[in-house]
């Protein structure tokens, strides 16, 4: 059982974080490849942010959303 979760603990430490360790090793020669992921979600979650927002508007001036007259 103890070797189940030391394969667990291998798996993380070498495989699953080994980006975000590249990443880690990056930061010290560029901060912004460092933070380049970060810029694109961020981008991403404002671009979703503004559309939801405009069909939220959309759906608000539609008058057939309405179930009570």
């Amino acid at each position: 059982m103890k070797d189940f979760f030391y394969g667990i603990q291998d798996f993380f430490v070498n495989v699953a974080f080994a980006p975000l360790d590249a990443i880690r090793e990056l930061q010290d020669s560029s901060w912004v490849a460092a933070n380049l992921l970060n810029f694109v979600f961020i981008i991403i979650v404002s671009v979703a942010f503004t559309y939801w927002c405009v069909q939220l508007n959309k759906f608000d001036k539609d008058e057939h959303h309405n179930i009570h007259g």
